[in-house]
């Protein structure tokens, strides 16, 4: 595995002119508590993602319903204009109610208005990736996409997007895209605990399709939580890397965008690429989710 100036190798998107740093970063904390208005201290987030970028990342992942709009307008603030290699990967499918609620919302004229946001806030004329956000919370629904997709698929004729993702989807709603349009990253649920996409994700890698997980120490029993804190100890650093660098080995096809709001943490979470987790302990973790079960 690279180390920490490789940010974990690169993954090129098959039919596009798109190549990242594996360890990219998520921008979902730089706006307020519960990702609801401006950040405590603006600073602090301009210089994250300025750190961000300085450290070889780029791929940044966000939303205009982060804030809503804060999170996207803080990057452009932070980055604009943009380096030319920087992919910023935003998201489309929900919106935020006037108390800080998530509103799913995949009607055609929202997705629209959705995508115009993003283009605005960011200070973009063309959105490099677009995901549409579906499902639920933490796991896809049994709902058809095709309607939304449709929808997204328009705009990306329209010359808005570039190319479109999914996010919190199912492999029979990936299979569904298909003949919609060309997915080149889907975006669900997964760590080194919780993993029920496993076959998925080696199905997206062996066409080359880019899989980007989210909740990388999310809702881990104790037990589990006790096997991860005991690796980091004899490896001498934190649960977080351990359960990052695990995902940057579980496969070539993994891209991680670990979001926080301090300078010190981006650093941690970024010595993941550097890491290379031995066998014995590589074992402990795979046991996690075997354990769960």
């Amino acid at each position: 595995m690279s180390g920490v100036n490789g940010l974990g190798g690169t993954f090129p998107f098959p039919g596009t002119t798109v190549a990242v740093k594996r360890m990219g970063y998520g921008a979902m904390q730089l706006a307020g508590p519960h990702v609801f208005g401006p950040p405590k201290d603006l600073e602090a987030a301009l210089a994250v993602l300025r750190e961000a970028v300085e450290s070889g990342v780029n791929h940044i992942d966000t939303s205009d319903f982060y804030g809503p709009h804060v999170t996207n307008r803080i990057i452009r603030q932070a980055l604009h204009p943009y380096p030319e290699d920087l992919t910023i990967v935003t998201k489309v499918g929900a919106r935020r109610g006037n108390d800080g609620s998530w509103i799913m919302d995949t009607s055609a004229e929202f997705l629209k208005e959705s995508v115009h946001d993003n283009l605005r806030n960011l200070g973009l004329d063309v959105l490099a990736i677009v995901n549409l956000r579906v499902g639920g919370i933490s796991a896809p629904t049994k709902a058809s996409i095709a309607e939304p997709l449709t929808a997204l698929a328009e705009l990306q004729q329209q010359g808005l997007i570039q190319h479109i993702g999914l996010s919190n989807v199912s492999p029979k709603q990936f299979e569904e895209a298909r003949p919609i349009a060309k997915i080149v990253c889907v975006q669900n649920y997964y760590n080194v605990a919780h993993r029920a996409d496993d076959a998925f994700v080696d199905a997206l890698s062996a066409e080359g399709v880019a899989y980007v997980p989210f909740f990388p120490l999310g809702g881990f029993t104790p037990l589990q939580s006790s096997t991860l804190d005991d690796a980091a100890k004899e490896l001498g650093t934190t649960p977080m890397v351990v359960a990052l660098a695990w995902l940057l080995q579980r496969s070539p096809n993994m891209l991680l965008i670990p979001g926080t709001s301090s300078v010190g943490h981006l650093r941690e979470n970024l010595s993941a690429a550097g890491m290379e987790l031995p066998e014995e302990i590589l074992v402990k973790l795979n046991g996690m989710a075997t354990a769960a079960k």
